[in-house]
């Protein structure tokens, strides 16, 4: 690292999604928007299980923990978008921009290390189905969902070393719209080949282990369905699989989009586009997911509304 042309940074400016005034008011509106429709859908998928006696099962469990990570990586990653919108004021302080940075980096390995929790409760169900009440206990799942949460931070601490380290920049400018990894990086180091280096180092550690751990259960998944003779418990087999492999096949891609890829082909401009992909589509995906192609959900949801329909006309 050239530390010539480098200065001590006490603030930072973030750029934004977009440095065109004309189109600022429609990119605050479309974020605010996804925004409440991330709130609204994963506090509904939250809600409707807490409420469901018929949910309160692994699957669902799991499901509340993705729910709020969902709901904390996008108020992490844009509520300083939204804020300095409103406000006009784009600095944040550089011990604010790196805790940004270690939240968002910590829950992301927390909903890395929750899919692959959530890929072995698939595989008891799929591969241990007359055993999946036993081996997935409320002790289990609890534990197994602690050690996501605590893992997820645990892991962050090499990332926050790394970081802290650095007080000196090329420049005070952040070409995103929060304060990410990658467009930090690349102020640190002159030379492109390092940055590359130290993003893909980065995105290898915190990936490759739940990546392994989270596909592993499906080569059994895969096996164990084959090995079913009829075409209707195949269909059911996969249907139990579905949601939760949409979800993961969706999160890993945009990952390795955004972080494995070399930061100098196509610039960091597209990987805004990656960033806000992850960060706002796949929250509000998630939710879509599992509500739209679940049969559970949507039965639950048409009798939590019959009984508020009963109560509201008793009262009236």
């Amino acid at each position: 690292m050239n530390s010539a042309n480098q200065t001590a940074v006490t603030f930072f400016i973030i750029k934004g999604i977009s440095d065109n005034p004309i189109h600022q008011p429609l990119t605050f509106l479309l974020v605010l928007l996804m925004y409440i429709v991330i709130l609204v859908g994963n506090l509904t998928i939250f809600i409707i299980v807490c409420l469901s006696p018929q949910l309160h099962t692994p699957m669902y469990f799991f499901l509340c923990n993705l729910s709020i990570l969902d709901i904390s990586s996008s108020t992490v990653t844009l509520h300083k978008t939204l804020s300095s919108f409103v406000s006009g004021d784009k600095t944040v302080s550089s011990y604010l921009c790196i805790a940004q940075t270690l939240i968002f980096v910590s829950l992301l390995g927390n909903e890395l290390m929750l899919l692959t929790a959530m890929s072995y409760d698939r595989y008891v169900a799929v591969c241990k189905p007359l055993h999946y009440s036993s081996v997935m206990g409320p002790g289990l799942c609890a534990a197994l969902a602690t050690l996501c949460w605590v893992f997820g931070f645990i892991e962050s601490a090499p990332t926050f070393i790394l970081i802290y380290r650095f007080s000196c920049y090329k420049s005070n400018i952040i070409n995103h719209f929060f304060c990410d990894i990658v467009p930090i990086m690349k102020l640190v180091f002159n030379d492109t080949s390092l940055t590359n280096l130290f993003i893909f180092l980065c995105g290898l550690f915190h990936s490759i282990f739940s990546l392994l751990f989270t596909f592993i259960p499906y080569i059994f998944i895969i096996i164990a369905i084959l090995k079913i003779s009829s075409s209707s418990g195949k269909r059911k087999a996969f249907y139990t699989c579905s949601s939760h492999l949409s979800v993961v096949i969706l999160l890993y891609g945009t990952l390795i989009c955004q972080y494995m890829r070399p930061v100098s082909v196509d610039g960091l401009e597209s990987g805004k586009f990656f960033s806000l992909f992850n960060t706002v589509a796949v929250p509000l995906l998630n939710p879509l997911i599992y509500s739209l192609k679940n049969k559970d959900v949507k039965s639950a949801l048409r009798h939590l509304r019959h009984q508020m329909a009963r109560k509201l006309g008793k009262e009236f």
